[in-house]
């Protein structure tokens, strides 16, 4: 029997030997025999390749600053495993998480005696998430971020008030399909009958896709710049300045301390949910509580500045549509600034693409490796990469970034970008905060 933390999360992580097994039938099977949590909360559902975690985010904090009471359930963690089951972004404590598995556990081991097989470590964490939110009674709503795709993934087994597509690229190709319309079609499983789904995604392919699963099911459809708009971006050195105007209502003069076109989009697919919500009288919120639940928004490991000191920004662009918004935000916040790049990522990402485009920006770009499963070294890295003359190896990736930072440290034009694998930017922030201290 878990007794403690450590044991808890001993057993939760000796999942991963499972692997990815797509499906809802093991979800099922522990739902029900959980007494259905899935169908007690109030959901919203959130899918897509980039601009998940920030949508969530952006919801979250309007509706806390509205009073609500808010649970989330997130991945990966940045910080600490405790974070990916969150109230009002506070993580649950240690103690309930050995509570939740002593529940879940049982059943997980009786499962893995049946022709299902046992459950995958995403599949338990989902598990226990949705079994603490239906049997919380004071959280007011819930919203779960996919962890894969959409039609297959464990968190598929909820009925949401809405869902969000945010953005569509290619990520998971192996798993989802190698084509826009094959990804676009997993991710649109999680469009549910009657309920209103909400598109951030830009290819006309993807919400063709988007827009048929939508009619055929009488799912309202809302479009981004077809059914609400962003209007006047006006970058500004704190973060940006926006509007959105919606079928509802005009939302004037909205700031973000967030940085990027792409978190203005982010945060317009927030808006939209908000109305939705507030049109069928689920809740209440005012314009000074939505403007303040923007600006108050910050999402950990997202163009985050960690030193002032050298400036070192943390950013987890861990694909390509990611580093396209990495490079666009630092030319348009940074471009008279020297930019010097630490890089680090998985081997199954398009890594010559990846590298390609940090490269048009980067004045110096260090490849360098972490001690993960997945992890691509410096040399493989390097490899992958066209200017191999302007380019740097350092394997181990502390001394890359202690090096880099004592090099920058009385340079005030320059800043320096650590980006590439999440997994890879929650050890380096942790590294770097603890040292700052």
């Amino acid at each position: 029997m878990i007794q403690n933390y450590d044991q808890a999360l001993s057993w939760i992580h000796s999942r991963l030997r499972l692997g990815i097994k797509p499906g809802l039938a093991r979800m099922e099977w522990m739902m029900e025999r959980l007494d259905h949590p899935e169908k007690k909360i109030k959901a919203i559902h959130i899918g897509g390749t980039n601009g998940k975690g920030s949508t969530v985010s952006y919801i979250r904090n309007i509706l806390q600053e509205a009073g609500y009471t808010v649970g989330t359930f997130t991945s990966p963690y940045i910080e600490s495993f405790n974070e990916r089951i969150s109230v009002n972004g506070t993580p649950i404590d240690d103690k309930e998480i050995v509570s939740l598995l002593q529940v879940v556990k049982p059943l997980a081991d009786e499962l893995e005696q049946t022709e299902l097989g046992g459950p995958t470590e995403f599949e338990v964490i989902t598990a226990m998430a949705l079994y603490y939110f239906g049997t919380n009674p004071e959280i007011d709503f819930v919203i779960m971020e996919v962890g894969l795709g959409g039609r297959l993934d464990s968190t598929n087994v909820i009925t949401p008030l809405l869902s969000i597509i945010t953005s569509i690229g290619y990520d998971h190709m192996s798993i989802l399909g190698n084509s826009i319309k094959e990804i676009t079609s997993e991710k649109a499983g999680i469009i549910k009958e009657q309920r209103a789904i909400i598109s951030g995604v830009t290819q006309k392919e993807a919400i063709e896709v988007i827009k048929n699963k939508a009619n055929r099911i009488g799912s309202p459809y809302y479009q981004l710049e077809h059914d609400f708009f962003i209007l006047n971006h006006q970058p500004i050195e704190s973060g940006e300045s926006f509007s959105i105007r919606t079928p509802m209502d005009m939302y004037k003069d909205l700031t973000l301390s967030m940085k990027g076109t792409h978190q203005i989009r982010n945060a317009s697919l927030a808006i939209m949910a908000i109305t939705l919500l507030q049109e069928q009288f689920l809740l209440e919120i005012n314009y000074k509580e939505l403007r303040e639940g923007l600006q108050k928004t910050k999402w950990i490991g997202r163009f985050e500045q960690v030193l002032s000191q050298p400036q070192v920004i943390l950013d987890g662009a861990h694909n390509p549509e990611g580093v396209t918004s990495l490079i666009d935000t630092l030319k348009t916040h940074y471009n008279e600034k020297k930019v010097h790049i630490i890089f680090c990522a998985m081997k199954d990402k398009k890594l010559d693409t990846m590298i390609s485009q940090l490269e048009n920006v980067a004045d110096t770009l260090t490849f360098t490796s972490f001690d993960f499963p997945r992890a691509a070294s410096s040399n493989e890295l390097y490899e992958n990469s066209s200017k191999k003359e302007a380019n740097f190896i350092v394997e181990n990736w502390k001394e890359a970034i202690d090096s880099k930072i004592s090099e920058l440290l009385h340079e005030k034009d320059a800043v320096l970008v650590i980006t590439g694998s999440l997994y890879f930017i929650s050890e380096v922030r942790n590294y770097l905060l603890q040292n700052n201290k």
